[in-house]
């Protein structure tokens, strides 16, 4: 059996505990420090709470330490790996292998008695088979795949390392670079993404100029990505070999955790529901909702599949990188301060609504009133004319929806109460979990039915986590007289002798081989990252490469960015792929409108673009 995982992000644990309420198996946090995200650290008291909480259901939580670790920083990881030990973290994501030197050479004191798996972060760049298999034998269990690969790379990583548990981004925002390969943001603004600062210099304006200095393409978002969405597809994922599916989102708000989770959790048990022999939830528990999740309600900038079928051309949102939201009709008639729009969509007082103007500029606006398909904005947008496509960025009614109780997760238990000699006894049996008590108590028949009072008493589980399925009363227990505090006191004590800490095997996860095996493997080495000064800061990481005859490589010449996004393919002039023969000159150039250039040098062999910066 299958088990499928919906991985979840936490900015903080009220969108964890959030996450784990709608439907999520597991939820990534970051740590206080050394998160890919900087802005989003927790404490450790926090995401102890989380694991409390999350374990209840057999859900997971693992944190982020995957940003690059300077000299000056190791023993602080080192203390964080300990805590996050003690807690009962069930595993990290990792960029720099200096924590797994500290982990092979046992100099983090990590308690014995929790779990603490490492898993490979998209940050140390997954995109082959050999990537991954060097990743299980330094002691990874799994590895989070580059989100540019397709349903048959991933499947072909699958069949040839199938002892890897493979996860893969399905929801939220796409980084145009290959994960730990984008130093663009270090290069122009001094912030490292590999340190958790991205300054999203792929979000930025750019014109393209070609060799003759002529202008292709004026201010564009060039670099710019949709964002991902595989929800009709996770079936398809699952049949690659992927089990667990993540949603990106640490920087996102709890009604964001809320719809989605909800909107992937669901689609997961249709697919379940029809394949139950083949697939199963890694975790328990089941949700009830009281809400209709949609997906174009949240914030997303126009979805895409990315690379899941192969190169294809929508993929990038040229003209802005903020939320664009739901489509939502078109502009019918202006009249003085107000307009008509033709569609089905209902509006209410205080929706955002934006547009895409005649300069390829995101215009948005705020309605006011709304008296049917008839809006008056706050302020007339300038740009707008009869027309226009509308979308909506900000749903009043649906964000008020997801402000208050949108689902409760219970866990389904079946009650037997029985007779014994001294008393009574109450068994509660969950799926893995069980748990019982027994009271002294004579038995006296009882002048009344006994059978509805006793069902009754047992089932109140309101304000527990709880859903009593079935009672079943034996041995002709309902024939005595047992008072309502009698049954209440063994409800409350089988829930309280109940275990259900994530079970499994309690280890920590180490490389299976020593470093001398392991780099006579015969598997590929993997390359050294081409600007190695941004990707080691630390001399535990440089002897872990060393150990395995990898040599520091020249930065001269290297790339800022590596693509799979490629301008020549998107603009239709792509000949391996039936575009057209270009008119410009290359190579082409990317410019800031500060003046900064990029050079753009299209690797066709690798069917990749590669960003280079340029200097005076």
């Amino acid at each position: 059996m299958q088990k499928l995982e919906l991985l979840a992000p936490a900015k903080n644990l009220e969108c964890g505990i959030a996450a784990i309420d709608h439907g999520a198996d597991a939820v990534y946090i970051g740590a206080p420090k050394f998160g890919a995200r900087a802005a989003a650290g927790n404490s450790i008291d926090d995401i102890s709470e989380l694991c409390r909480y999350a374990h209840q259901f057999s859900a997971r939580v693992y944190v982020t330490v995957n940003t690059l670790i300077n000299d000056d920083e190791i023993e602080h990881v080192r203390k964080l790996l300990r805590q996050l030990g003690e807690i009962g973290v069930d595993a990290i994501l990792v960029q720099d292998m200096a924590i797994v030197e500290m982990m092979r050479n046992g100099n983090c004191q990590l308690p014995t008695n929790f779990q603490l798996s490492l898993h490979a972060s998209t940050q140390t760049d997954n995109r082959t088979a050999s990537k991954v298999a060097w990743l299980q034998q330094l002691g990874f269990s799994r590895v989070v795949l580059a989100r540019e690969l397709s349903l048959d790379e991933i499947r072909s990583i699958h069949e040839q390392v199938p002892d890897v548990e493979l996860e893969v981004f399905v929801h939220g925002a796409l980084c145009v670079s290959y994960s730990g390969q984008c130093y663009a943001s270090e290069y122009c603004f001094g912030r490292s993404a590999n340190r958790g600062e991205c300054a999203q210099f792929c979000r930025l304006k750019f014109n393209l100029i070609d060799a003759d200095c002529r202008e292709i393409v004026h201010q564009r978002h060039l670099l710019s990505l949709k964002d991902l969405c595989q929800i009709d597809r996770l079936e398809e994922l699952a049949e690659a070999g992927a089990c667990s599916f993540k949603i990106e989102g640490r920087l996102k708000d709890v009604g964001y955790v809320k719809n989605v989770v909800s909107a992937y959790s669901q689609h997961l048990n249709n697919i379940i529901h029809h394949h139950p022999d083949r697939y199963e939830r890694s975790s328990k528990g089941r949700v009830e909702y009281s809400f209709a999740p949609n997906l174009k309600k949240t914030f997303n900038r126009g979805m895409t599949h990315y690379f899941l079928d192969g190169r294809c051309r929508d993929i990038a949102s040229f003209d802005t990188p903020k939320a664009i939201g739901e489509y939502v009709g078109r502009v019918k008639e202006i009249r003085g301060r107000s307009f008509t729009v033709a569609g089905t969509a209902a509006f209410a007082n205080g929706d955002g609504l934006c547009f895409i103007n005649d300069e390829h500029e995101l215009e948005g606006f705020r309605v006011n009133r709304a008296e049917g398909n008839r809006l008056f904005p706050l302020t007339m947008p300038s740009g707008i004319h009869q027309g226009t496509p509308l979308y909506r960025n900000n749903d009043v009614s649906f964000e008020k929806i997801l402000s208050g109780k949108t689902a409760i997760r219970r866990l389904p238990v079946r009650m037997v109460f029985s007779a014994i000699d001294s008393g009574f006894l109450l068994n509660v049996i969950g799926d893995g979990f069980s748990g019982a008590a027994s009271v002294e108590s004579p038995h006296e028949l009882a002048n009344n039915e006994q059978r509805e009072n006793i069902i009754r008493q047992l089932t109140r589980l309101g304000g527990t986590i709880y859903q009593c399925d079935d009672v079943e009363i034996v041995d002709g227990a309902d024939k005595y007289f047992v008072p309502s505090s009698q049954l209440a006191y063994l409800r409350r004590e089988a829930l309280a002798d109940i275990n259900t800490f994530h079970s499994g095997d309690i280890q920590v996860v180490m490389p299976s081989k020593p470093a001398s095996e392991i780099s006579q493997s015969g598997l590929p080495l993997p390359h050294y990252t081409h600007r190695s000064q941004y990707n080691i800061s630390n001399s535990l990481s440089e002897a872990f490469y060393s150990e395995r005859g990898v040599s520091r490589s020249s930065n001269d010449g290297a790339p800022l960015m590596q693509c799979r996004h490629c301008l020549r393919y998107a603009l239709g002039y792509c000949t391996r792929h039936g575009g057209k023969r270009p008119a410009w000159r290359e190579p082409l150039h990317l410019q800031l409108s500060d003046g900064r250039q990029f050079r753009l040098q299209f690797d066709c062999k690798e069917c990749q673009m590669n960003v280079y910066g340029v200097t005076d």
